[in-house]
């Protein structure tokens, strides 16, 4: 099973700049994205462009018009699906999850976007309270053995080898200590994987994200901030991972790249 997260930058802006065909060459079974920016009947009419017409979606455009939006589309029908993070941040259109069957058993897919987040100021305790709620949810995921996979714009480079200028940042939201420690806690008991660093070794990157300006994605000055990160027993099952970075800069179709995870299920 093929799991594609990406955080498209405005899906309608994305397909203009050719993700469709980018979509339907790599042949996703399940597909996350971030910052959709776009109404149900948008995303569908864009997901169409793509191949991927028939699909079945679960999305949530959240309460501020033309910014977040977070959806999961699948090949198979969702047994069910679930906007916000029991029950909190239902409106910001930053957490969606499904359950799908497998052969191997049920499967939780979430696509995810945090807060940016800015050091010192309102916009950074928002950010530790959406964290704060991820992390009572992944607990309970994993401490049932459930198959789940958190996929999304996490917006945190977790170690110094997910960004290129981490002297630069240590004091800036995205590499902040405080930030880090969530992964870290994440990790530590092996509860959950992240996926794609596991398969793809110590780094430094492969990135997920270079700003527009200058030559930041020509010099491979980028963050790693796109994740999958997988309950153990999900994790066991992963077998390649990648990022899709485009062969160049006008090739691009968001400031982030796609993380593709193939799963054994």
């Amino acid at each position: 099973m093929r799991v594609i997260s990406a955080n498209v930058n405005g899906i309608r802006a994305a397909i203009r700049r050719g993700a469709a065909d980018w979509l339907r060459s790599a042949q996703p079974d399940a597909l996350c994205l971030q910052e959709v920016r776009a109404s149900d009947e948008e995303l569908q009419k864009a997901l169409a462009e793509a191949g991927l017409g028939d699909w079945y979606v679960a999305h949530t455009e959240g309460n501020a018009k033309g910014r977040a939006g977070v959806a999961v589309a699948t090949r198979d029908r969702h047994l069910a699906h679930r906007v916000g993070i029991d029950e909190t941040f239902i409106d910001a259109g930053r957490w969606v999850e499904v359950d799908i069957e497998t052969p191997s058993a049920t499967l939780t897919v979430v696509s995810a976007y945090v807060h940016t987040g800015e050091a010192d100021t309102p916009k950074q305790v928002e950010k530790y309270a959406f964290l704060d709620a991820m992390t009572a949810r992944m607990a309970r995921a994993s401490s049932r053995g459930e198959l789940m996979v958190v996929t999304g714009d996490l917006n945190v480079a977790h170690r110094e080898a997910d960004l290129k200028n981490w002297k630069g940042n240590l004091k800036k939201s995205g590499f902040l200590p405080e930030e880090r420690a969530y992964f870290d806690r994440w990790f530590a008991a092996g509860a959950w994987v992240d996926v794609h660093r596991s398969l793809a070794g110590d780094g430094p990157g492969p990135y997920t994200w270079w700003s527009w300006r200058g030559k930041a994605f020509d010099n491979d000055a980028g963050w790693r901030i796109d994740y999958q990160l997988a309950t153990a027993p999900l994790a066991a099952r992963a077998t390649a991972a990648g990022v899709g970075r485009a062969a160049t800069y006008a090739e691009r179709w968001s400031d982030h790249a796609p993380v593709v995870v193939d799963y054994d299920l």
